[in-house]
């Protein structure tokens, strides 16, 4: 199974894919997808497009995002906002199951910490996917809700056999 992992923004969109096969994980790719443009629109125009160049290289078999949280600057909110609305749009127009996950249940699951910092969630993903080439923050944040996804996805399953048992 093939994961997609996304970090919303609305300058810097980041995305991971992992490959899970029972117990193992490994990487496949990361990047970020930047929102270029002279007005919202158009940036988010380009994050939709650069994201569903992702989707359709990538053939992920199901995706997850990070939740945005309110902050002190409301415009700056419904902006990010806008831009997380990309990344549930651009899977789900795939057929894909989106998962969300808060970035403390992120970093609690990947790092064993809710409130740890970026370099912290580097390094585990790092140790998590051998030989990983991460192509900046924003996509290792990505492979860590991939990662998130990919741990609860294996203990939704564990559950479902469990009570068929």
């Amino acid at each position: 199974m093939r994961i997609l992992g996304i970090d919303p923004g609305l300058q810097n969109l980041g995305w991971g894919v992992i490959r899970v096969e029972g117990s193992r994980i490994s990487h496949i790719g990361n990047g970020v997808c930047h929102g270029t443009g002279p007005d919202l629109p158009r940036r988010l125009l380009a994050l939709h497009d650069q994201l569903s160049e992702v989707v359709a290289q990538y053939e992920p078999d199901a995706a997850a995002v990070e939740h945005v949280f309110v902050n002190r600057d409301g415009a700056g909110t419904l902006k990010l906002g806008q831009a997380r609305g990309v990344a549930l749009l651009v899977p789900a127009r795939f057929g894909l199951e989106v998962g969300e996950y808060a970035p403390n249940k992120i970093k609690k699951t990947v790092v064993g910490v809710g409130h740890a910092d970026k370099v912290q969630v580097q390094h585990m993903v790092k140790l998590q996917l051998p030989g990983v080439k991460l192509a900046g923050p924003d996509s290792a944040d990505a492979l860590a809700v991939a990662l998130c996804h990919a741990h609860y996805m294996a203990s939704s399953l564990a559950e479902a056999i469990r009570r068929q048992a």
